[in-house]
């Protein structure tokens, strides 16, 4: 799972490296509570930007950043509820804001999580090797920047139809810039990069989203214990904590509603993907425009025996949904229905797959039927500064947006949306979706038939293993810090 067997000679060099560029690393539960941020750390961090390249930062991936672009400490969890007038549901549908994670996106925490436990136990090189992040966006992003703040050099992989604000921003950052054919559904490409890589250059080391167990353990923890947070922030007297909604993408985030199953064992958990590319809906295949949920496949490290749903998300909802809540037609026909000014000012918090997320709870409250003392959870991955050149490109193919446009949206991919494409999983049902992983795991991606098995047939004693490693990676990370000596 997540191998933490000591290197004593590389780990010297890596100290040595991160003692010289003054890198000091945080644990998960400072990322969890950043109350246990030390002191020294917190009065440095009034003078640094949120996006800045400067390893201080480390210290602000966590969900409870203070909202601002500059100087910001931490407070409660950063969450955004969307009402009744917005959803049209009765439901309480509350998501967790990424944009205020360094990057824009809650990325950087699973990066995190796969890198630093290769570097304080050894593992990975910082001065002779170099760290892969084969990814659809946000993921390459969050590695790269990682990278930076760790000393480490990076190549990021991704495919080319990618948003140009990833490409832009990702030129800047990472070492080097891969670009594959096709699409968000062309994650195969990726992986076939990815290997090309591994066989013919001896410097690097691939961190694979979709099989690395530290972008799970991250979620399990970090996530989810922001989740369990968020509801004791938001709930009143008898509200029921329902479940969590999330498109499929690397499977990590759905770690978290593992997380709130053992809080709230009756709670459900939905997975969503494009009704263009209904893998686990129809073990279908297609291109969609949901960019940051790479599909095609059944991630490794999804916990399929725990999910209850699946949840087909029709990509042109999502592109309707962006558009009708950042065109300023969109903002004054939102405003015309009673949505507030203040709600409106912070609808850019969702980025495109944040949209697929949100259309995926309305769904879910609208097949469980569910009451305004049921609240749905779900997140925003990030907001609409990375897609900024989409909306634009929607303003060229389809002309400008109009009242008429707004409304036709509003009604058709919120009000309209029904329970169609969607399935709720028995046993064999999730079955069906584990069986998928062989397919890409074991026969492309040499990984093991007895660990598939043991995924299912084991499940309870192989998934309930790994949140205990969280506590000994910290070990492993404070021992690395005096090691050091900075702190």
């Amino acid at each position: 799972m997540i191998d933490l067997t000591m290197h004593e000679e590389q780990l010297e060099r890596t100290v040595k490296r991160a003692k010289e560029r003054n890198i000091v690393i945080p644990t998960f539960e400072q990322m969890k509570d950043p109350k246990k941020i030390p002191v020294e750390i917190k009065e440095k961090l009034k003078d640094v930007g949120l996006w800045d390249i400067n390893s201080l930062n480390l210290f602000r991936i966590t969900w409870k950043n203070e909202p601002v672009q500059t100087g910001g400490l931490y407070g409660d969890v950063n969450l955004l509820e969307l009402p009744k007038e917005i959803t049209g549901v009765d439901a309480r549908i509350v998501a967790l804001a990424g944009k205020w994670f360094p990057t824009g996106s809650h990325k950087v925490g699973p990066t995190l999580g796969c890198l630093v436990p290769r570097l304080v136990t050894g593992q990975f090189d910082p001065t002779t090797q170099k760290a892969i992040w084969p990814s659809t966006g946000n993921y390459c992003r969050g590695g790269a920047y990682n990278s930076q703040l760790l000393a480490c050099d990076s190549i990021a992989i991704l495919p080319e139809g990618m948003s140009r604000e990833r490409f832009d921003w990702l030129r800047k950052v990472a070492g080097e810039v891969i670009a594959t054919p096709g699409s968000e559904s062309n994650v195969k490409e990726i992986f076939d990069k990815t290997w090309e890589l591994k066989r013919t250059r001896k410097d690097v080391v691939a961190f694979n989203q979709f099989e690395e167990f530290g972008n799970y353990l991250w979620h399990h923890e970090v996530t989810g214990s922001a989740v369990e947070e968020g509801f004791k922030l938001v709930a009143g007297p008898g509200d029921r904590f329902f479940g969590v909604a999330f498109t499929s993408g690397s499977g990590g985030t759905l770690a978290a509603g593992d997380y709130m199953k053992k809080v709230f064992p009756t709670s459900k958990i939905a997975v969503g993907e494009a009704l263009q590319c209904p893998t686990l809906l129809h073990n279908g295949f297609g291109a969609h425009r949901i960019e940051g949920i790479g599909d095609k496949h059944v991630p490794w490290i999804h916990n399929v025996k725990n999910t209850d749903m699946v949840i087909d998300v029709d990509d042109s909802d999502s592109m309707a949904m962006i558009r009708l809540f950042n065109e300023p037609a969109g903002k004054a026909s939102l405003a015309s229905r009673g949505v507030s000014e203040e709600l409106i000012r912070q609808l850019p918090l969702m980025g495109i797959s944040s949209a697929a997320n949100v259309i995926m709870a309305i769904k879910m409250a609208k097949y469980y039927e569910l009451t305004g003392k049921d609240i749905i959870f779900t997140v925003f991955t990030d907001s609409m500064d990375m897609y900024g050149s989409r909306l634009k490109e929607m303003e060229q193919e389809l002309g400008d947006y109009s009242n008429v446009d707004a409304a036709v949206d509003f009604n058709r991919s919120i009000l309209g949306l029904g329970t169609d494409w969607m399935k709720e999983l028995n046993y064999y049902d999730r079955k069906t979706i584990h069986n998928l992983k062989y397919y890409t795991w074991i026969e492309q991606q040499e990984r093991e038939v007895d660990e598939l098995n043991a995924q299912w047939y084991d499940a309870e004693d192989y998934w309930g293993r790994i949140p205990g490693l969280a506590s000994k990676i910290d070990e492993k990370i404070r021992k690395f810090n005096e090691m050091t000596g900075l702190l």
